[in-house]
């Protein structure tokens, strides 16, 4: 029998899907121009990162819409020659994962995402990774990250040793966000904004 899980604080789940919709109606009045520009402010904080330039495997993924934009972070991974691990997301909401073989081998796929169409490598491979950037809507001050509400990420998240270097990707403005804590939610050690570099 499996063991019971704890309560829920109340109104987490209400407190985060009116969150979620004041970030995204934030993010969603950003101009192109003002998103390419973040993009490459991103790249550069975190290339410059020790534990992203030292890694030697990284696991991000491919931003998407509004999303603080990683092409030019994953173009930098490249040019550095650090082995990039990208999510695809299964059926159940989980994350298996494939190595970025550039702009070439990304395919189409459910949700307006774009996956790598290599060989998957498991679920645990995230584990292999140095450093993990993930997608976010905001962080607390603490490290508390706030996703879309599918728990791919807190799943993922759950499966990285202690220690590593694991840093949300936004917008500023996102950070220092009260976000509600919810038994299944998994912090960062880090964020990222235009503005520069966070640990917690």
């Amino acid at each position: 029998m499996a063991s019971p899980q704890p309560p829920r604080p109340p109104g987490a789940g209400p407190a985060k899907l009116a969150l979620r919709d004041q970030l995204t109606t934030a993010r969603n009045r950003l101009a192109l121009t003002e998103i390419g520009l973040f993009a490459r402010a991103l790249a550069g904080h975190l290339l410059a990162a020790p534990e992203v330039h030292r890694a030697a495997t990284v696991a991000a993924y491919v931003s998407t819409g509004v999303e603080p934009g990683t092409t030019w972070l994953l173009e930098g991974l490249a040019r550095s020659g650090t082995r990039v691990l990208l999510p695809v997301l299964l059926d159940d909401g989980d994350l298996d994962w494939a190595v970025h073989a550039g702009d070439a081998g990304l395919a189409p796929a459910r949700y307006g995402l774009r996956e790598p169409t290599g060989p998957r490598l498991g679920v645990d491979a995230v584990a292999t990774a140095d450093a993990v950037l993930v997608p976010g809507l905001a962080v607390s001050s603490s490290g508390l990250r706030l996703g879309r509400g599918g728990g791919s990420y807190d799943r993922a998240l759950g499966r990285v040793p202690v220690g590593t270097f694991t840093c949300v990707v936004l917008y500023d403005g996102e950070t220092d966000r009260p976000v509600p804590a919810e038994t299944h939610d998994r912090s960062v050690t880090a964020a990222v904004t235009p503005s520069g570099l966070r640990r917690f």
